[in-house]
């Protein structure tokens, strides 16, 4: 069954970085990332949708990575207000795990990690 992207965004923002084709995102993300970016009130410029294995290695993905089941966006973002906007419109959406970075905001949807937390890293 086709996926439905949502009226924010587009199939291929979601695609393997890497050209290789891969996009197995998960509709229960593309959902709820489209009531966030509604929230939020601004466009959501995607760094990473899913990655390979081989992707995910390049860019420093933890082995882990939510990115390479589909379960997580890295959004990005230019200021504070922006990240601010994002960060807000994820929370109240239902987003449970959010990743504060210096030029971008990672969400992810996967149950298996710890739930309820926002981490930070300055890289």
């Amino acid at each position: 069954m086709d996926k439905n992207y949502g009226k924010f965004f587009k199939k291929e923002e979601f695609d393997c970085k890497c050209g290789c084709g891969l996009n197995n995102m998960q509709q229960f993300l593309l959902n709820i990332l489209n009531t966030a970016r509604d929230y939020a009130g601004m466009p959501f410029f995607l760094n990473r949708g899913c990655s390979c294995v081989a992707h995910n290695k390049l860019v420093g993905g933890l082995p882990n990575s939510a990115h390479l089941d589909g379960f997580a966006v890295d959004i990005h973002i230019s200021n504070s207000e922006q990240r601010f906007k994002i960060v807000f419109g994820l929370l109240k959406a239902g987003f449970k795990r959010i990743g504060i970075y210096k030029d971008f905001v990672h969400a992810d949807v996967d149950m298996s990690k710890p739930m309820n937390i926002i981490f930070y890293n300055e890289g």
